[in-house]
């Protein structure tokens, strides 16, 4: 009934009691929020309880909800901060191991092999393999304030001034940190440039 309807719009029919509105946020934004809280904290167990505390805090604060802030801006800075405050509490930072099972049991398969088709030769498999685990580690080891800016830039494709609004810092520190994010990222990746190449 609401689906066309903008997040915002969605948000205001929640306040007045329509609870299919919010089932229609959560479904459009559960898996991208998820997303990004595993890739800033790690640990999939811990990204699932985050993802629901997150949920939890955009029903408890819905009244305070004005309609001239963006759904998502409120959405995200909701599950930064849960993602802060756990990075806070956690005195050794853990990632999540690349050959750890995604689920429960062991034949969900593993984060490694999230990769494209069976049917490549070998070299180039095991070149992806260790770019993968390369990339993983290389953008768990940001800080904390370039690892939230890369992901929400690189993998929720938001605007600058977006994340300035739910980092709560300028526009002009949020793109300062991107571009160290992407010169860390860039040396950790340059030795398997010649090899990807030989790969292809």
């Amino acid at each position: 009934m609401f689906k066309d309807q903008a997040d915002e719009d969605l948000m205001v029919l929640y306040q007045k009691g329509e609870v299919a509105a919010f089932e229609i946020l959560l479904s459009r934004h559960r898996k991208p929020v998820f997303n990004f809280i595993l890739r800033f904290i790690g640990d999939k167990e811990t990204a699932e309880d985050l993802l629901q505390e997150a949920f939890m805090r955009v029903i408890k604060g819905a009244e305070a909800y004005k309609r001239q802030a963006k759904f998502t801006t409120w959405l995200y800075t909701i599950a930064r901060n849960l993602c802060v405050d756990q990075t806070r509490r956690r005195k050794h930072r853990k990632h999540a191991s690349l050959d750890a099972p995604i689920g429960a049991d062991e034949e969900s398969g593993t984060l490694l092999d999230v990769l494209p088709g069976n049917e490549m030769a070998s070299d180039r498999k095991n070149v992806n393999k260790q770019l993968h685990e390369t990339m993983h580690r290389a953008i768990a080891a940001l800080s904390d304030d370039q690892r939230e800016v890369f992901l929400m830039r690189e993998f929720l494709d938001m605007p600058f001034k977006q994340i300035a609004d739910v980092v709560g810092v300028p526009e002009n520190t949020v793109k300062s940190r991107m571009r160290y994010a992407l010169e860390k990222l860039r040396l950790e990746l340059d030795e398997y440039k010649d090899l990807a190449k030989a790969a292809l």
